[in-house]
């Protein structure tokens, strides 16, 4: 699979990355929270928020997911990529599945 340098990221992913730092702001907004009170509640720089609304693929997991717990999103997060919910990995999953037993040597 090929390795992407932070500035060489798919067009996409950019693009999801920056919705996902625009969601995060709204919902930031929207519970009327200022950038230093998510900062000081998760323990970050107010500059590291600031990056991780902005959509920076140099924010880390870690720091996404505090910030959506504290957010009250943590449930959306785990959805995510919920198994469950992974259709085309279980159509994979059904089809290279053995379509009988092996007998005991």
């Amino acid at each position: 699979m090929k390795s992407y340098a932070k500035g060489s990221l798919p067009p996409k992913v950019r693009k999801s990355l920056k919705k996902l730092g625009e969601d995060l702001r709204t919902a930031r907004l929207r519970r009327n929270l200022t950038v230093a009170n998510i900062a000081e509640r998760a323990g970050l720089s107010p500059g590291t928020v600031l990056r991780l609304e902005k959509g920076d693929p140099g924010v880390g997991m870690g720091t996404l997911v505090l910030v959506m717990w504290l957010l009250g999103l943590n449930e959306r997060m785990m959805q995510l990529v919920d198994e469950t919910q992974d259709l085309l990995g279980r159509t994979l999953e059904s089809e290279c599945r053995r379509k009988r037993a092996r007998s005991p040597r």
